[in-house]
C-alpha cells in the first residue's frame, strides 16, 4: 500500500478530528512501512471546523471580541485564508457557551453577524459560515442586524430581535447590509435540511437541546412564521420551506433572506476547500469516522460525503467509528467498505470515554496489521 487518507469527523466531547489525524501519522509509518500518510482534519460546520480548517490548509487564526449569547463580550476566533474568512457560529453562539443557562427566547446571533462584519472589513470577500451548535432561534436577525439590516416594531422603533420577540418585527431594511456586503460571497455549511417552521422546523426539531418547552416552542416556532412573512414582503424572499432554513435556529432562513447567502452540504463545502479530490489521487485507502455511525451518517454528514468522492473512484473506505447502530447497514450502499467500532471491552460509552484515544490507535493499527498481512 503507497497512500493512506485519514478524513475523520471528530467523537464529540472525547477526540477531536486532530487528535485523530495525529494518531494516524504515527501509527500508519510504524505498521506500513513507507505507505505515504495524508491525516486531514475535519468537520462539517458545527463546534471544531475554525481549527480544522487552520490545521488542514495552514489557514491563519484571527482573534477578535464579539457579543455572547446573551450580549456579554467574548473572546471569539475565525480562520483566515487569503481573502476567505472560515467562521463557525458556535464560536459567538454556541450551546456550550450558556452552559444552564439555556433559553432560545433570549439568545442572539449578533456576535456572529460581528465576525463576519470584522473580516469583510479586513478585505475577506469571500466568508464561509458554519452553522453547527447553536443555543439561539432568531432566525438570523442578531447576525443580520450586526451586518447593517434595520428591524423595527409597529411605533417605529429599532429593535434587535431575539427569538422571543420575532413577532414584534414591523418592517426591515436591507439596505445597509447589501451595501456592507457588496461584492461579498457567503456561503453556509450546514448538515440539516429541515424547513423553517412547523413540526420539522427549527423549533420543534431542535428546541428542546436549547431549553424550550412544549410551550415556547411553539411561541419560537409563530415567530418564525411571523419572521417568514415580513421577509417575504420586504425583501422578496420566500424561504420558510426551503430544505435547510431551520438550520441552527432559523440561521439557514436568514442568512439568505438578508444576506444573499448559498446554503450548502456542509462536508461537501469543506472537502472542496481542504482540495480532497486532488488528495485523492493516488490513495488506496481512506479511512473515516466520527463518534457513532447510524442511519443519519448517510444523510449529509462527514461520512457520507468522503463517501460521494471515493466510490466513484473505486478507493475502499474504511469507517473506524466510536459506535455502530443498528440501522449503519445503509452506509455500506453509500459507499462504505467496512466498519470498526473502537470499544473493545463491552463497556457503557461513558465507562471507557476517557480511554477513546487509546481505543482508537487499537483499532487502527489492526486494520493496518490486517492490511499488512494480506500484502505480503
Amino acid at each position: 500500500m503507497k497512500k493512506v487518507i485519514v478524513i475523520s469527523d471528530s467523537f464529540k466531547g472525547t477526540l477531536s478530528s486532530q487528535e485523530i489525524c495525529a494518531i494516524a501519522r504515527e501509527s500508519v509509518p510504524k505498521i506500513l512501512p513507507g505507505c505515504e500518510v495524508a491525516a486531514i482534519p475535519v468537520a462539517d460546520g458545527g463546534e471544531g471546523t475554525v481549527g480544522c480548517f487552520i490545521d488542514a490548509i495552514g489557514a491563519e487564526p484571527v482573534k477578535v471580541e464579539v457579543g455572547g449569547p446573551y450580549g456579554e463580550r467574548v473572546k471569539a476566533v475565525y480562520a483566515r485564508k487569503g481573502t476567505t474568512a472560515i467562521v463557525e457560529m458556535a464560536a459567538a453562539a454556541g450551546l456550550p457557551m450558556v452552559g444552564e443557562r439555556r433559553n432560545p427566547e433570549a439568545t442572539t446571533t449578533f456576535g456572529v453577524g460581528e465576525l463576519i462584519r470584522h473580516a469583510v472589513e479586513h478585505g475577506c470577500t469571500e466568508i464561509l459560515l458554519g452553522l453547527g451548535g447553536s443555543c439561539t432561534n432568531d432566525g438570523g436577525c442578531g447576525c443580520a442586524a450586526a451586518l447593517g439590516t434595520k428591524f423595527y416594531d409597529a411605533a417605529g422603533n429599532a429593535i434587535v430581535p431575539v427569538g422571543g420577540t420575532l413577532g414584534q418585527i414591523a418592517r426591515i431594511d436591507n439596505t445597509e447590509a447589501e451595501q456592507l456586503l457588496s461584492g461579498v460571497k457567503l456561503t453556509l455549511m450546514s448538515d440539516v435540511d429541515n424547513p423553517l417552521c412547523g413540526t420539522r422546523g427549527a423549533a420543534a426539531v431542535f428546541g428542546a437541546q436549547k431549553g424550550a418547552d412544549a410551550e415556547m416552542v411553539g411561541r419560537l416556532d409563530a415567530g418564525l412564521a411571523h419572521l417568514a412573512a415580513v421577509m417575504e414582503r420586504d425583501l422578496g424572499k420566500s424561504v420558510q420551506e426551503m430544505p435547510g432554513a431551520g438550520a441552527a435556529g432559523g440561521m439557514g432562513a436568514g442568512c439568505v433572506a438578508f444576506l444573499h447567502a448559498e446554503l450548502r452540504s456542509g462536508i461537501e463545502a469543506v472537502l472542496d476547500m481542504v482540495d480532497f479530490d486532488a488528495k485523492l489521487q493516488g490513495a488506496d485507502l481512506v479511512i473515516t469516522g466520527e463518534g457513532r455511525i447510524d442511519s443519519q451518517s448517510v444523510h449529509g454528514k462527514v461520512i457520507s460525503g468522503i463517501a460521494s468522492r471515493t466510490k466513484p473512484r473505486s478507493v475502499p473506505l474504511v469507517a473506524i467509528v466510536g459506535s455502530i447502530a443498528p440501522d449503519a447497514a445503509e452506509a455500506y450502499d453509500l459507499g462504505v467498505t467496512a466498519m470498526f467500532g473502537i470499544d473493545r471491552t463491552a463497556k457503557a460509552f461513558a465507562d471507557y470515554a476517557a480511554e477513546s484515544a487509546a481505543y482508537y490507535r487499537a483499532t487502527l493499527e489492526d486494520v493496518l496489521r490486517l492490511i499488512a498481512v494480506v500484502e505480503k
